[in-house]
């Protein structure tokens, strides 16, 4: 399966493309850049993978984290080390591993779900 994403990096840099070879569990993967050229992609140096609807993306839109995800497992709040919030609800939430995926509390948010690194989280709180 081929996904749209985009990728933050620790520094703040973004690089967006597309995937079908990232696995959790791997220490790397490949991205196709819109442009078509491929990048190896290290996770130990990113924030975030963010698998989106489309990479315009609204960023006038304001984002509200009020939805209930049926299914959607645990609800949390993550604060990123760069003070960046996130919303959403988690199945598989490990602080051993080296991430884990958060689907947003906004379903019309432009993120389908976020693979969160947790080397740079500051605060997760359950709710």
């Amino acid at each position: 399966m081929v996904n749209k994403i985009v990728v933050k990096f620790q520094d703040g840099t973004l690089m967006k493309g597309k995937t079908s070879d990232f696995l959790q569990n791997k220490k790397s993967f490949h991205l196709e850049l819109t442009d078509g050229r491929i990048a190896n992609i290290n996770i130990e140096h990113l924030k975030a993978v963010f698998f989106v609807k489309d990479f315009k993306g609204n960023k006038l839109y304001k984002k509200d984290y009020k939805d209930v995800i049926p299914g959607g497992g645990k609800r949390i709040r993550v604060k990123f080390t760069d003070g960046e919030v996130l919303v959403g609800y988690t199945q598989g939430y490990s602080p051993n591993r080296t991430g884990f995926f958060l689907v947003p509390g906004d379903m019309h948010s432009n993120n389908e779900r976020v693979f969160i690194i947790n080397s740079v989280i500051e605060k997760i709180e359950f709710l």
